[in-house]
């Protein structure tokens, strides 16, 4: 093994220690003791299977990942690579082609070893803490629509970018990049339009008190907004949010059934003028510009990695191809991406404080909004108390007591 094998192994396995040790510290954090913001809103028993579900889906999270660092040393070290090489080479001549069935069949094999923990995730875990709604005929379903989209999108972006690198010369990487950026725009159009309906059913709010009060506070704010729509979250989970999604007149405004349910009028306001801060402060344009460079970068770094024979060699692999050097590329740039993560969930918790002042400004209604997001914290059996190392790795919103603190600490 070469040095960029070990560099590829001691990055697999420095990123789940790291993550192993903040599980464990933000396990340790748990007390029994409810955060004062929280007393006379969580009784002791809801309290205490709030924690009980962070073990259970900690404990989870690390057989799932011992499962995945096994099956990817299985495949590196076991020569697994070259030998499907070896494979998809004997059936097929086209590289394109090659590349396809190669990558097909690395994700089908992932799938696979995913699908138990799946399936344990939803139907166990997620019905043992009163959450799970999905029907195994639902389940299915999604299954196999997702299996579609990702054959018919993702084989479409997959071979786009393999022709790209294979046929396109040194002028590939930013020839690819704008190709993939044009697939990116055009998704915030398909996903919400085409895509997402295919899961749920999106129906416009009907007349009332509630659309009433959602569009007086878009006018009050000169937010443009032409319907508001339920989605059938319950078909799925109990699970309550409201989501923002599209750009121009395709923009829409989300909120699942559940939250419905469990929300006063000025509460959903106050929700959907947080995701109305979003779009007022440019956050969604920030985050896809950063997004779009972040690809630029990876494009051009593939483009210097991809046929590196030390690249292969890691790999034990004799004959180099576009579609194995993608693959492996993906695994050495690892380290970047855990990085460049950590720096866009920063960003991201910004952002949402950032959006909560705003809404709390602009309804001049903290006291609800602060409410909404403890009725959402407990609905959701959400931990209150993360240990700051968790964050730091994981969250892309910031932990709801400093939230709720920066609320009113900014209203006063």
């Amino acid at each position: 093994m070469n040095v960029i094998g070990v560099i590829i192994l001691l990055a697999v396995m420095g990123d789940f220690l790291l993550h192993l040790i903040a599980d464990v510290l933000n396990l340790k954090r748990l007390s029994k003791d409810l955060p004062e913001a929280f007393q006379g809103w969580y009784d002791a028993r809801r309290y205490a299977d709030s924690q009980e579900y962070l073990r259970a889906n900690t404990r989870f999270k690390w057989a799932a990942s011992v499962v995945d660092i096994v099956l990817f040393l299985g495949l590196m070290l076991g020569k697994g690579f070259p030998l499907l090489d070896g494979w998809v080479r004997s059936i097929s001549h086209p590289p394109v082609v090659r590349g396809l069935l190669y990558i097909g069949f690395l994700f089908v094999l992932k799938w696979l070893v995913s699908l138990p923990f799946t399936v344990y995730s939803t139907f166990v875990i997620e019905e043992r803490f009163g959450f799970n709604k999905t029907t195994w005929k639902v389940f299915i379903s999604d299954m196999a629509k997702r299996a579609l989209m990702g054959a018919v999108l993702g084989g479409a972006l997959t071979g786009s970018v393999l022709a790209f690198f294979e046929y396109a010369g040194p002028g590939a990487w930013w020839i690819c990049w704008l190709g993939v950026v044009v697939f990116m725009l055009a998704m915030q159009l398909v996903i919400p339009t085409w895509i997402m309906p295919l899961f749920n059913k999106f129906k416009p709010m009907p007349p009332g008190e509630l659309k009433n009060a959602i569009m007086a506070y878009a006018d009050s704010i000169h937010f443009s907004l032409q319907n508001i729509f339920v989605m059938d979250g319950s078909k799925r989970s109990r699970k309550s949010n409201a989501f923002f999604t599209g750009f121009g007149r395709y923009k829409r405004i989300v909120l699942y059934d559940t939250l419905i349910d469990n929300h006063t009028v000025p509460e959903l306001v106050a929700i959907l003028a947080h995701e109305m801060g979003h779009y007022k402060k440019k956050h969604v344009f920030w985050m896809l510009a950063a997004g779009i460079a972040q690809t630029g970068v990876m494009l051009y770094l593939l483009s210097l990695f991809i046929s590196s024979r030390l690249l292969f060699d890691a790999f034990y692999m004799k004959t180099p191809s576009v579609y194995a050097g993608l693959v492996f590329f993906g695994f050495l740039v690892a380290p970047v991406e855990f990085f460049t993560g950590i720096l866009m969930q920063f960003f991201s918790r910004k952002n949402e404080f950032a959006a909560d002042r705003f809404a709390a400004m602009t309804t001049s209604d903290p006291e609800s909004f602060a409410l909404a997001l403890k009725k959402l914290a407990i609905h959701n059996l959400s931990n209150l108390t993360p240990h700051p190392l968790y964050v730091f790795l994981n969250y892309s919103h910031p932990p709801v007591l400093e939230r709720i603190a920066a609320i009113f600490s900014e209203s006063h």
